[in-house]
């Protein structure tokens, strides 16, 4: 991690994007071990204001979201000129959806139910440029 002086250390910022309260609050948990949340959001048109904005280090957000779903929103993202990475972290699953979140520019798909072994690993990968798919992913329906 890159250190600040002699004390402070900055951590990874990540704006999380999904529409389910409950489901939000435990990522957060999990990330917050690792990472800083910098935001949660609830919707497509929020999440890409809010990127745009704060400009994290990495993207991790549902596909199935109110106003415009994830997909459609790191396309737009990636349209803006963001560079951050996007993490799909979705209950869908199957190679169509793994197909469009990878063509609107995501380098991570995590299934929800491997959430807490896939995600944080997902996340060091987009960082480091390299795709991630959970291993279920493929078989998942959502």
């Amino acid at each position: 991690m890159p250190s600040q002086g002699c004390t402070a250390v900055t951590r990874i910022r990540v704006l999380l994007a999904d529409d389910h309260p409950q489901f939000s609050e435990l990522a957060e948990t999990l990330l917050n071990s690792t990472f800083e949340v910098v935001a949660k959001v609830g919707d497509g048109w929020a999440l890409f204001d809010a990127a745009l904005k704060l400009k994290p280090d990495v993207i991790v957000t549902d596909i199935s979201m109110p106003l415009l779903n994830g997909i459609e929103a790191a396309r737009s993202l990636k349209g803006s000129g963001c560079t951050s990475p996007v993490v799909f972290l979705t209950a869908h699953g199957g190679g169509d959806f793994i197909h469009a979140c990878l063509a609107a520019g995501g380098l991570g798909f995590v299934s929800k139910r491997r959430m807490a072994t896939d995600l944080i690993r997902a996340i060091w990968e987009a960082l480091r440029g390299h795709i991630f798919v959970s291993p279920l992913a493929t078989s998942a329906t959502g």
